[in-house]
């Protein structure tokens, strides 16, 4: 352990609780700090001595803790660490391997996102997010690493997925500042690799962090706006499921006439084959889009919504158990606007059940907001 590590183990201190103070600090200074999730991380890194502690942040600690530089550890910045060599060889070891990461290691990291994402569809994000976390990090270390853009752009496109999926987890479990920086992570991730298409789609899924947090006008925007900056760049499944995600930003917002023509746009576009081998993250048939319709319409309180929803719930496959859930809120939402509350209620009820097998902060609330007006 470092003199650092020490100081904030006597102290007592959680390092979420470090990361506001150092962010008072920084206020009080007129100073500029990283992200929470990038702090986090420094502190790790700080703690265990990976990373020396000079410059703002060495101030910063030291207005916290009422310390000197020397008291926490920290050499004068003319006086050379005893392992300046040892790091030389550890940055080595990293370029070297972020140098070898050829399209057969990035496979495998692909491969490990989409097992990841198979099993978040049956067990929910409580039990994977921190496993997902981890493959994220695996692959941000790697590109910061890599040196040629012929090695860096592959991993990018991989790890624009791997954080989408981080984000979507730590939505589900209603964490939003963790989803926001997740897809902030993603979405320049899909810049360095020159994606649009990876671009849109996690720009679009973004949104729906700002539709969780009663934001629905904002979403619409950011939605659109990434659909409007791939333009005609994308394939047709993934313009389906934007005008999908579009429609249930507009239903959110209360907008019917909107929601209604990107639900058909979204029809009209849907291709026959419902799954595209460079979009391995979209899953969209017309059973899907069904139930996409019918959320969109049981938001806006129309009768229709029952149909569409009864039906995608008819032909819906094993294995999805938080998509089941959140169909059957809809169900419920939609069964009691029009009265039938009891039904309405199990529907309900059976949603709750499905919700606690995964974890899912989000259906939960959904769900307890529906059975407390009932």
């Amino acid at each position: 352990m470092t003199a650092l590590a020490d100081v904030i183990t006597a102290r007592g201190m959680k390092r979420i609780r470090l990361v506001s103070e150092l962010k008072q600090a920084a206020r009080r200074r007129g100073l500029v700090v990283a992200s929470d999730e990038s702090l986090l991380r420094m502190i790790r890194e700080w703690s265990a001595g990976r990373r020396p502690l000079v410059g703002d942040y060495l101030t910063l600690f030291c207005d916290i803790f009422q310390m000197t530089p020397a008291e926490l550890g920290a050499l004068p910045e003319d006086e050379p660490a005893e392992d300046d060599e040892d790091d030389a060889l550890a940055l080595t070891r990293e370029l070297v391997a972020a140098t070898s990461a050829d399209r057969s290691l990035v496979r495998l990291f692909e491969a490990g996102t989409e097992n990841l994402r198979q099993l978040d569809r049956r067990l929910g994000a409580q039990a994977l997010l921190p496993q997902t976390r981890a493959h994220v990090e695996q692959l941000e270390s790697l590109l910061r690493h890599g040196v040629s853009p012929g090695t860096r752009q592959p991993i990018a496109a991989a790890l624009t997925e791997a954080a989408a999926l981080a984000g979507w987890q730590a939505l589900d479990l209603g964490q939003y500042r963790v989803a926001w920086e997740l897809h902030e992570i993603a979405k320049s991730a899909a810049r360095e690799a020159e994606n649009p298409v990876l671009l849109a789609h996690v720009t679009a899924q973004q949104a729906y962090v700002l539709i969780d947090l009663d934001q629905p006008t904002h979403a619409v925007e950011l939605m659109t706006h990434a659909h409007a900056a791939a333009g005609q760049r994308l394939p047709a499944l993934m313009r389906a499921w934007l005008h999908a995600a579009e429609a249930e930003a507009h239903s959110a917002v209360g907008n019917a006439t909107a929601t209604l023509l990107a639900l058909d746009a979204a029809a009209a576009m849907l291709p026959s084959d419902s799954e595209d081998p460079d979009l391995p993250f979209l899953f969209l048939a017309a059973p899907h889009l069904a139930r996409w319709r019918g959320n969109c319409l049981a938001r806006l309180g129309l009768d229709e919504a029952i149909t569409d929803l009864t039906r995608a719930l008819d032909t819906m496959e094993d294995g999805f158990t938080r998509a089941e859930a959140g169909l059957r809120c809809d169900l419920a939402l939609a069964l009691s606007m029009r009265g039938e509350n009891d039904e309405a209620r199990r529907q309900a009820e059976q949603a709750k059940q499905l919700a606690a097998l995964t974890g899912s902060a989000r259906q939960r609330r959904r769900i307890t907001k529906l059975l407390k007006a009932g």
